[in-house]
């Protein structure tokens, strides 16, 4: 998926009185829950809905074809249709009691899941009880799809982070990678001042008033906007606050830079105006096109907090899973489902080199494909290493409103940024989102 979608797909959101007003409507009772076991129908046309030809859309397809290839009766339609119009979608159908309309299959962004299932109960199939191995899944992008205990997601793409660094540029301010595996954030603060002094750029970059980075380093930690009750957890919440201490830190010597678009924030690495590009993995797309930097980067692992016990070198930002309609072919979709995504490292060895697209499964991690060296970044198997990444990620809690208390804190620490007491910014982010979860 081209990176600037990737970005808009992960803000997308519903007003709040029209998600309140789609939880409360009823569609037609849907089907038993799908379970381990059930009779699989050897016939049929599978639909699905996801977005990106060349990202989701292919590897939903290839999907297809391995399936078809072992049950020649059952194909897969895909229909190209982007995340913005799913999400509208299945607030119309919820809304007029259509469920029937939906496909069978469709791809919902990480972190609008658990929004979707509790607004929308009835448009998911429970998958709890099917034999797929969801124990073969980091638990942090299992919970993603869960709600209430319950699956209703087959994880997909991956948005474990990733640090990507300039080895070229560090070597010149007399550091290594091995300098940056598994630091502190103070201790980056410290070396990237000294690139910043020697080459005369920063370590790292992010779009102004955007809370990527702030939601990584949080879930870092194992921390969430949102308690386990659904409470939002914003002005009381130590480890934000250390968080927006460190963000303002970064901004304020230098080491980070702020940019104004995602266009801005792409070319700052590809033009080689700053030294990393710390991510979620999908954006080593994006880094990869800067054609002329072949084999001068790497990738490491991102910093972690201090003074929490909790805290990681491990985060995720972005992905996706795959839903399957309660209304729809439920047994074959989740049949389809556990023999590709969910059982198949042909397939992820067929879609990995040709569009990026990077597993959660973990087995895929250990075919030969994943464990190639890759010539843009030093020669290294950095794919294997992603997966092993992931396997470290702490959950983090999403919710119904996980959007609007991203934008909340996003707001609070560009007032920060202007000088407005800490305690004061989130207080107010607080109330604000407080106030919309009425």
């Amino acid at each position: 998926m081209a990176s600037l979608s990737r970005r808009t797909l992960m803000q997308a959101a519903l007003p709040i009185g029209l998600l309140a007003s789609a939880g409360c409507s009823r569609t037609r009772q849907k089907s038993e829950p799908p379970r381990a076991g059930d009779a699989v129908p050897d016939t049929g046309t599978l639909r699905a809905w996801c977005w990106d030809p060349a990202f989701n859309i292919y590897a939903m397809k290839e999907a297809g074809k391995l399936y078809t290839a072992q049950h020649p009766k059952v194909s897969v339609a895909v229909t190209e249709t982007p995340w913005d119009d799913i999400q509208t979608k299945l607030t119309t159908l919820a809304l007029s009691n259509e469920a029937d309309r939906l496909p069978d299959v469709f791809l919902v962004q990480n972190n609008a899941f658990q929004k979707n299932v509790t607004n929308y109960p009835e448009l998911f199939a429970d998958l709890t009880e099917t034999d797929i191995a969801f124990d073969e899944y980091p638990d942090s992008v299992v919970n993603y799809s869960t709600v209430e205990g319950r699956r209703y997601g087959v994880s997909f793409d991956s948005g474990t982070v990733v640090n990507p660094m300039r080895i070229d540029l560090l070597d010149k301010a007399g550091l290594g990678l091995d300098d940056f595996a598994d630091i502190t954030w103070p201790e980056y603060l410290e070396m990237g001042k000294q690139v910043k002094a020697t080459v005369g750029k920063p370590l790292l970059s992010g779009m102004a008033g955007e809370t990527d980075l702030v939601m990584m380093m949080l879930q870092s930690a194992g921390a969430s906007l949102f308690d386990d009750q659904g409470n939002a957890q914003i002005s009381n919440n130590d480890v934000l606050a250390s968080v927006v201490k460190t963000y303002q830190e970064l901004v304020a010597s230098g080491v980070m830079v702020e940019v104004n678009s995602w266009d801005q924030y792409i070319g700052s690495f590809v033009n080689g105006s700053v030294a990393s590009a710390l991510n979620g993995a999908w954006i080593l797309g994006s880094v990869q096109t800067a054609k002329d930097q072949k084999g001068l980067w790497d990738i490491t692992t991102m910093p972690r907090l201090t003074g929490f016990k909790e805290a990681t070198n491990y985060s995720a930002n972005g992905g996706s899973s795959w839903a399957v309609s309660a209304h729809g072919q439920t047994s074959l979709a989740v049949d389809l489902l556990k023999e590709t995504f969910a059982g198949s490292t042909k397939l992820y060895d067929t879609i990995l080199p040709s569009s990026g697209a990077l597993a959660n499964w973990i087995p895929a991690g250990t075919s030969a494909v994943y464990r190639e060296a890759q010539p843009f970044f030093n020669n290294q198997p950095i794919y294997s290493r992603i997966v092993e990444y992931s396997t470290k990620v702490p959950s983090n809690t999403t919710g119904v409103f996980y959007y609007e208390a991203r934008d909340a804190v996003g707001a609070a620490i560009a007032k920060v940024l202007r000088g407005v007491p800490l305690a004061k910014a989130l207080g107010e982010a607080q109330k604000n989102v407080e106030f919309a979860m009425k």
